[in-house]
């Protein structure tokens, strides 16, 4: 079945009447989840660790909704929740791991390839690989610019950063993940 187009705004006026707040929710729901859903995959790797985390990214939307002050986009909000409830995920992931003698880095990489859901050939598992050995922020903001092809402004707005400061992250990720790939 379809999702049928509805504006945000529309989608905040049905969440403001109470009679109509379930209906809203479902329609945010409907329009965000996919794109929520492979964002936070990205970022957590794991399909199930993903639907979990998408799940406590609706959770928290439906409790701080109504207080949405509509002072920046209602998508780049969502990703905002999106990826503080990812990056929460992985630092408490690795928080109970803590005892492990790999990296952070090599587990998502191990992950990666322990994947059921996963399905690539070696040159996307090596381009994987490349994304998860970088650094959080990096590897972060270079997910949401190469895949989810975000605008340096809106992402500006989801990680609280400068232009400035994504632009040099990105550039940065990106010669990394080049010379990953060339030097392997």
């Amino acid at each position: 079945m379809p999702v049928p187009k509805i504006s945000d705004e529309e989608i905040l006026n049905l969440f403001k009447e109470e009679k109509t707040r379930e209906k809203a929710f479902s329609l945010l729901v409907n329009k965000y989840q996919t794109m929520l859903y492979w964002h936070i995959r990205r970022l957590v790797i794991d399909h199930e660790d993903a639907n979990d985390v998408c799940q406590n990214t609706f959770i928290k939307v439906w409790n701080n909704l109504a207080r949405f002050k509509e002072n920046s986009k209602l998508y780049t909000w969502l990703y905002r929740i999106a990826t503080n409830e990812s990056l929460t995920f992985l630092a408490q992931r690795k928080r109970s791991d803590a005892l492990q003698l790999e990296t952070e880095d090599y587990d998502l990489s191990e992950q990666l390839a322990a994947d059921p859901y996963f399905e690539g050939d070696s040159l996307q598992i090596k381009l994987q690989n490349a994304i998860a050995s970088l650094p959080e922020k990096q590897r972060t903001v270079f997910l949401m610019r190469y895949y989810d092809e975000l605008k340096y402004e809106d992402m500006a707005e989801v990680l609280d950063t400068s232009v400035g400061a994504l632009k040099a992250s990105y550039h940065h990720a990106a010669k990394k993940i080049e010379r990953y790939l060339t030097e392997r």
